[in-house]
C-alpha cells in the first residue's frame, strides 16, 4: 500500500510541478512519456486545476528573466504560491505528528533546531497538513516567508546581469581579485566574484585561475567525477618545508567542503571566499604564513555539482544530487545520509521521494563514494594526516560536533570537541561584533526536543541523522576535530540568504578558521580562571598583538575584527556534557 500511495502521489506532484514550473521540462517526471502518462497528466491536470504549460518561447524568456523585486518573473512561477512555516514543538506526540504528517504529503523540511522545525509547503496544502496535526500544534506555527516572498527571495538570490552569460566569464573571472599579493586594502569587499551568487561555469575556471596565479603555495586537484560527468574541483593551499636535510614526514591537512545540499549557496561561496583570502594574503600576514606553512588546507566548494547546476538551470531549492532512483520520477540521494557509518537509510528506503532519500545501501550516493575514496587515498598513499573537517551548511547558525546519528554513544573525545565547538562558535560571533550569535552542540541534539524543569527530553528525530560526512570522517578516517558549520541566517530566508551576505558569512568562517588553526598548532585553548568557585573559564585572545596588526582583512570602514585586539570581553560558562 505504501508503494502505491508513494508512486501515485510522486505521480501527481511532479506532473503539478511540471505544469506549475514552465522552465522545467517533462522529461524530468518521465523520459519519454508513453500515452497512459499523457492522459494521467492531462486529467491530473484537470483534478488540480493546474495552469497550461507555456509555449517553449516563452519558456527561454523565463530562463532568461532576472527582474529583481518584481515577483512574476517566470523562472519562479513554481513557487509563487509556497510558504515557509516555522513549527514550535514542545513534546514528542507533537513532533512524531509533524514527521509522520511531513512525509505522508511529501513536505520539504528546511531545518530544525531543538526549538522549531521549519517546513516549506504550498498554501494550498496548509489546511491538508493542519488536519493531520494535533490541536495544540495547529496554533504553534508563524510564517517566515509568506506566500510570493518566497519566490521573490528565489529571484532575488540569481546575479544579475547573469554571470553564467559566456560573453561575461572572462571579465567576471579576471576581475574578482588583483593579481598583486599586495592588494588594496578593502578589495574582497568590492570584488566582483564575491558581491553575487556564483554558477558552476564561473567557479571552476575561478579556481584555475587562482592556481595558475599563485603557483608557489596553490594547486587545483580533482577530488572525482560526479554521477553527470562533472568535476569535483579542489584548492590545495600549502607551503611545504624546502629543506631536503629536514624529513617531511606526514603533512597535516585541514578539510573544508561545502555544497553537500545543492541548494545551500552560501556554503559554497564561504569555501571560495576563505580559500581566496588564504591565498591571497600569504606573503603579507604572519598569522597566513604561519598556518599555511604548518598546514595544507583543501576547499572542496561544489561537492555536488550535478546538483549546483540543476539549482541554477531548473529549480532553486533542489537539495540532494541527480542521480536516478527506483522511482524515476524522483531523482536524487541525499549526499550526507549516503556514508556508511551508521548508515539509515531502511527509514527513506520505501520513499525515493524523499529530500533525505539515503539510496537503497551505503555509498550509493556517487559523490560521497567518490569523495571517501579520495580521501582514504590520501591518508594511506599521499602522505596525509586530516586533523580538521569542517563541512559548512546552512542555515541556523550552529556549531556540530559528532555524533550525528545517536545522542545515547557519546565520542570518545567529547571534551575536545566540545572546546574547540566553543571556539569555533565565539570566534564567529564576534566577528561582526556578537550581533549574530552561534551555538555550539552536538549534532545529535540538533533535533527537536522540549525542557522540562531544566531537563532535556529528546523527541523523535524529523529526519535519520545516519550515514553523515561528520560521523565516518571521525569515526572511521580518525579525524580528530569534525565538526559541520551551519551558516546563516535564523530562519529570515533560509537557503535564499541574500547576496549581502555573502562576504560577511565569509568573514565569519574566516575567524574560525584562524582560530582553528590557532588551536591545532597549541597557540590558543581554554584558559582557565578561578573566580572563588572554579566555575569560570574563558576564551583566550584569538590573535596575539602581533598578528593583530597583520591580519589579512583589517580595514579601516569596517569593525567587522575590532575584537581581535582584545580580549574576549566575558566569562562563560562550559558545560561539558556526558552522554549515555
Amino acid at each position: 500500500m505504501r508503494h502505491i500511495r508513494t508512486a501515485l502521489l510522486g505521480a501527481v506532484l511532479c506532473c503539478r510541478s511540471v505544469f506549475a514550473q514552465p522552465h522545467l521540462s517533462r522529461s524530468d517526471c518521465d523520459e519519454p512519456q508513453p500515452a497512459w502518462r499523457r492522459i494521467s497528466n492531462s486529467i491530473f491536470g484537470k483534478i488540480l486545476d493546474l495552469p497550461k504549460p507555456l509555449p517553449a518561447s516563452d519558456v527561454t524568456a523565463a530562463n532568461s528573466a532576472r527582474n529583481h523585486g518584481a515577483v512574476t518573473s517566470k523562472v519562479t512561477a513554481r513557487y509563487g504560491g509556497d510558504l515557509v512555516l516555522r513549527f514550535n514543538i514542545t513534546n514528542g506526540q507533537e513532533a512524531s505528528s509533524l514527521a509522520e504528517a511531513a512525509d505522508i504529503l511529501f513536505l520539504d523540511l528546511w531545518d530544525y533546531t531543538e526549538n522549531w522545525v521549519d517546513i516549506r509547503l504550498s498554501k494550498d496544502v496548509v489546511p491538508s497538513l493542519l488536519g493531520l496535526l494535533p490541536n495544540s500544534l495547529q496554533r504553534a506555527h508563524v510564517p517566515l516567508l509568506q506566500e510570493q516572498a518566497l519566490a521573490r527571495a528565489i529571484a532575488e538570490s540569481y546575479p544579475t546581469p547573469p554571470s553564467s552569460d559566456p560573453s561575461l566569464l572572462p571579465n567576471a573571472v579576471r576581475a574578482s581579485f588583483n593579481p598583486s599579493l599586495r592588494s588594496a586594502p578593502g578589495a574582497a569587499r568590492t570584488n566582483l566574484f564575491f558581491s553575487e551568487y556564483q554558477p558552476y561555469s564561473v567557479i571552476v575556471p575561478w579556481m584555475r585561475l587562482m592556481a595558475s596565479m599563485f603557483t608557489t603555495h596553490t594547486r587545483l586537484v580533482n577530488i572525482g567525477i560526479s554521477h553527470e560527468g562533472r568535476d569535483i574541483p579542489a584548492l590545495r593551499v600549502g607551503v611545504h618545508p624546502t629543506n631536503d636535510n629536514a624529513p617531511s614526514g606526514p603533512r597535516r591537512t585541514i578539510l573544508i567542503t561545502g555544497g553537500a545540499h545543492a541548494r545551500e549557496w552560501i556554503s559554497t561561496s564561504t569555501v571560495l571566499y576563505v580559500a581566496y583570502q588564504m591565498i591571497t594574503s600569504y606573503g603579507k600576514s604572519a598569522l597566513t604564513n604561519e598556518l599555511l606553512e604548518s598546514f595544507d588546507w583543501v576547499f572542496v566548494p561544489t561537492m555536488n555539482p550535478d546538483g549546483y547546476v540543476y539549482t541554477w538551470e531548473s529549480d532553486r531549492l533542489w537539495r540532494k544530487n541527480r542521480q536516478p532512483t527506483s522511482v524515476r520520477f524522483c531523482k536524487g540521494l541525499d549526499l550526507d545520509r549516503s556514508w556508511n557509518f551508521q548508515w539509515d537509510g531502511n527509514t527513506t528506503r520505501e520513499n525515493p521521494c524523499s529530500e533525505s532519500f539515503a539510496g537503497e545501501e551505503p555509498f550509493q550516493g556517487v559523490e560521497s563514494k567518490r569523495f571517501a575514496d579520495w580521501a582514504r587515498n590520501e591518508t594511506e598513499n599521499n602522505g596525509v594526516v586530516f586533523t580538521a573537517f569542517l563541512d559548512l551548511h546552512s542555515y541556523s547558525q550552529q556549531v556540530l560536533y559528532p555524533y550525528s546519528y545517536t545522542c545515547e554513544s557519546a565520542p570518545p573525545t567529547l571534551e575536545n570537541l566540545e572546546e574547540l565547538a566553543l571556539g569555533l562558535a565565539k570566534a564567529m560571533r564576534l566577528s561582526h561584533g556578537g550581533r549574530y550569535q552561534y551555538k555550539a552542540t552536538a549534532a545529535c541534539e540538533g533535533n527537536v526536543m522540549a525542557g522540562a524543569k531544566g531537563q532535556k527530553e529528546f523527541l523523535p528525530r524529523m529526519e535519520t541523522g545516519g550515514g553523515s560526512a561528520l560521523d565516518w570522517f571521525y569515526n572511521e578516517l580518525k579525524v580528530s576535530y569534525a565538526y559541520q558549520l551551519k551558516l546563516r541566517d535564523t530562519g529570515s530566508y533560509g537557503f535564499l540568504l541574500p547576496k549581502e551576505n555573502i562576504i560577511p558569512t565569509g568573514k565569519e568562517v574566516l575567524d574560525a578558521m584562524y582560530y582553528l588553526g590557532r588551536y591545532l598548532s597549541g597557540k590558543v585553548g581554554l584558559a582557565e580562571e578561578n573566580d572563588g568557585h572554579g566555575q569560570e573559564s574563558r576564551l583566550p585572545k584569538l590573535f596575539s598583538e602581533e598578528q593583530d596588526a597583520q591580519h589579512p582583512f583589517m580595514d579601516t570602514d569596517e569593525q567587522s575584527i575590532e575584537h581581535e585586539t582584545k580580549e574576549f570581553a566575558g566569562p562563560i560558562h562550559l558545560d561539558f556534557r556526558r552522554r549515555r
